[in-house]
């Protein structure tokens, strides 16, 4: 029998680090229940996500064709608490940040954001 194996369940560390590189169920819930709206609503028509090592975004298209209207940016690790979470316009200008998602996602208007 080899001594050198070890059999690891549940484990905690690496969990940790794969939620963290992407939205958590919770985010991903908010964020898509806000994309079925704005779909019922005729504002939105496609979407994207983007996953790199220093944040996740969900991209909105209004045609699948054309560039993104708007990313919801989820930061692993940013500088200040206020930017966690980003709006951004195609070109990565922040529209609006917050540290939290809920909050950012029902205090905008999506009409009048640009």
């Amino acid at each position: 029998m080899n001594n050198n194996l070890r059999l690891v369940i549940n484990n905690i560390k690496n969990k940790k680090l794969e939620e963290r590189h992407f939205f958590e169920k919770e985010e991903l819930k908010i964020i898509l229940d806000l994309y079925a709206k704005m779909v019922s609503q005729g504002s939105w028509k496609d979407y994207g996500l983007s996953i790199s090592s220093k944040q996740v975004s969900f991209s909105v298209f209004k045609n699948s064709t054309e560039n993104a209207l708007y990313r919801i940016c989820k930061n692993f690790n940013p500088k200040n608490k206020n930017l966690k979470y980003l709006i951004t316009d195609v070109n990565g200008k922040i529209l609006k940040n917050s540290f939290e998602l809920e909050v950012l996602l029902k205090k905008t208007d999506w009409k009048k954001l640009t």
